[in-house]
């Protein structure tokens, strides 16, 4: 593996001749598991937890709720602010919510105010959840940032329980291969929460795509406005530097001692100046619990709770792992973007702690009994796109700032935003094709894409859902952190 500097601040890493089922570890973050304490770690994923090593029920032994048949399903709700917050009311339509859980007790106590919540057991420990209530669960959603997703998406499972767990499905490729090897084990039902999985017009999609209307593949392409958070060498050195050199590691006696440090003294001004703030989040939050399976740190005012854990490679997956999920799900399953043997990161730099400011990343993926050998590009941060020249021989003069491009002998597929809302095929005409939609409950395609899950639990046929963890959250999980892989290794930017 070697890195080579090239133009514009971007450093290029070459993985090449993926073999994607072999076993490649660098610090654990995308073919290890969860990074739990040394002594724990393995053992995590390995099995139930303690709390959950007693109740462990597989799935085909259980009914389709775990109450009356009459009755609607019992639901749990792991994560209930931020998306959690609309994930747990979508279940609520469906179900009766039974258990809450969210690190932060100020949102746990405002969802357990609300309609439908105000007789859930609260926790900010979700192991305590399923130690008190995983024999009466049908149903749970995990909304939590992405490196609690496993290990809790797991306990469910292993305890028969059916999972709605957010996108991206996990932070590391073991964890993907993991979920989907349980959920075919146990035979739970599961659903991502990439909801543009289920609009008719992503579905219809779909179908376009593999009934040739395009002619031969040639080439795909997907951009993304995002990081919409702060990420990038800049984030460390205004903010991570301070907490990770000394928080509460300066007491006042010690500031004289460090005048000639401008560096400490630095860091001992704004930990006196954060000290109650500090303390008063800390009143609500549960950051032990928040921290979960990754490696501790201290808290610091609005670095990683909420929404901010994105950026973070300890937390979170980046721009690519946080929109491609959506992004993709018509490419991938229409154009087979499964075990790429290569992968090509051009980075602004990182210093493998925040992901970096922006990247461009190829993905080559090998011929198929349907296609020869395409390439995908992905590009992130706003304004980063694809060369103009790519649009221009589809007509397409004002390119979307976030969006997909299929390029086929025949003609192009455009969507320009980032579930396949809309599309349109360019120098070619749609064809008649068969899909089956989601069923529509009349409040939008997220409602529609979690009553999926509950439709297939009651049926008991896992196969019922879109995004399931074996057919499609899995693997496009896991095509997709192997683009993170490289670019963890394209650290040092030109």
């Amino acid at each position: 593996m070697t890195c080579t500097p090239v133009h514009a601040g971007f450093r290029t890493f070459s993985v090449s001749g993926l073999c994607v089922r072999g076993t490649l570890r660098l610090r654990g973050l995308f073919w290890g598991g969860c990074h739990m304490p040394r002594a724990t770690r393995r053992g995590f994923l390995g099995s139930a937890s303690a709390a959950g090593v007693g109740y462990f029920v597989a799935a085909g032994n259980r009914p389709a709720w775990s109450n009356s048949a009459n009755e609607r399903p019992q639901v749990a709700c792991i994560g209930v602010g931020g998306k959690g917050g609309s994930d747990s009311s979508n279940a609520a339509l469906f179900g009766d919510v039974v258990a809450i859980c969210d690190v932060d007790r100020g949102t746990l106590e405002k969802k357990g105010s609300a309609e439908g919540f105000t007789s859930a057991a609260r926790y900010t420990d979700y192991r305590e959840l399923f130690a008190a209530h995983a024999k009466n669960i049908d149903i749970c959603t995990i909304s939590t940032p992405d490196h609690m997703h496993a290990p809790a998406t797991l306990e469910a499972m292993r305890a028969g329980i059916s999972c709605y767990t957010q996108k991206p499905l996990t932070r590391t490729i073991y964890e993907a291969r993991l979920l989907a090897k349980v959920a075919q084990e146990t035979g739970v039902c599961t659903q991502m929460g990439n909801q543009g999985t289920a609009l008719p017009t992503s579905r219809e999609a779909i179908a376009q795509l593999q009934s040739g209307v395009l002619g031969t593949l040639r080439e795909v392409y997907a951009w993304s406005n995002r990081p919409v958070w702060a990420q990038g060498p800049d984030r460390r050195m205004n903010l991570r530097m301070y907490q990770a050199q000394a928080m509460a590691q300066v007491s006042e006696e010690e500031d004289a001692k460090v005048g000639a440090d401008e560096i400490a003294k630095t860091v001992a001004d704004l930990v006196k100046k954060k000290k109650d703030e500090i303390a008063q989040a800390l009143e609500r939050l549960d950051w032990k619990s928040w921290i979960g399976v990754a490696p501790f740190r201290e808290f610091w005012p609005g670095l990683y709770h909420s929404f901010q854990h994105r950026g973070w490679w300890d937390f979170g997956t980046g721009a690519l792992g946080d929109m491609a999920c959506h992004q993709l799900t018509v490419p991938f399953a229409a154009c087979g973007l499964q075990d790429p043997v290569s992968v090509v990161a051009r980075t602004t730099g990182h210093d493998f702690d925040s992901y970096p400011a922006s990247s461009v990343i190829k993905f080559e993926f090998p011929a198929t009994s349907t296609r020869p050998a395409i390439p995908f590009w992905w590009y992130d941060r706003k304004g980063n796109k694809p060369p103009a020249e790519v649009f221009a021989k589809w007509g397409i003069d004002k390119v979307s700032d976030s969006g997909v491009l299929v390029v086929g002998e025949k003609g192009a597929f455009y969507s320009s935003d980032d579930y396949c809302g809309k599309y349109e095929l360019k120098g070619v005409e749609k064809v008649n094709v068969d899909f089956e939609p989601a069923e529509d409950q009349g409040k939008g395609n997220d409602v529609n894409n979690m009553f999926e899950l509950f439709r297939a639990k009651q049926a008991g046929d896992p196969r019922i859902t879109k995004s399931n963890f074996i057919d499609r959250a899995g693997p496009l999980t896991e095509m997709i952190l192997l683009g993170n892989l490289a670019v963890w290794a394209a650290a040092q930017g030109g």
